[in-house]
């Protein structure tokens, strides 16, 4: 383990072919269940069907490899409402979205909290966490927040 101020190089620093990077390391999770409350009537739903969804994760630089996980699902058919829904998964990760919250929420930070440029904010986000977001995808993700509209406003007012 390094101490304070010590120098580790980075592992991955001049691989220059994206298949010489570390593997992800997976792992699994389910919500994986018989029965569902409708979210429309609140009726008992059986399932229909498993699905899976790749969400990547914060990794940690002492194992040098980022982290993905797999997540099981079920999928409910709703025969009073004839409609299919999915096991909610919005405390995990945003609809779409191919990253958790914690990637979104530590992405945001290093560019409001820390006024990291965009291309800054995704080096320190493989550097730290090992998990490569594109710059352009936490632009995307700070505007949405409207965190930097915020800060801007605040600093013209200050001026």
């Amino acid at each position: 383990m390094p101490g304070p101020g010590e120098y580790l190089p980075d592992a991955s620093e001049g691989i220059a072919n994206v298949c010489d990077l570390p593997t992800p390391h997976r792992t699994r999770r389910q919500r994986n269940r018989k029965h569902a409350p409708c979210p429309h009537c609140g009726g008992r739903c059986p399932r229909r069907r498993t699905a899976t969804r790749m969400l990547r994760d914060l990794g940690n630089r002492e194992t040098v490899r980022p982290i993905e996980i797999d997540f099981l699902f079920s999928v409910h058919r709703c025969y009073d409402c004839e409609k299919y829904f999915c096991i909610d998964l919005s405390d995990v990760a945003e609809p779409g979205s191919l990253y958790t919250k914690r990637v979104v929420d530590m992405a945001v930070r290093y560019v409001v909290e820390d006024g990291s440029p965009y291309r800054d904010a995704c080096w320190r986000l493989w550097r730290d966490h090992r998990v490569f977001v594109p710059f352009a995808t936490i632009q995307n993700w700070v505007e949405a927040a409207g965190e930097k509209k915020l800060l801007e406003n605040r600093n013209r007012r200050l001026s």
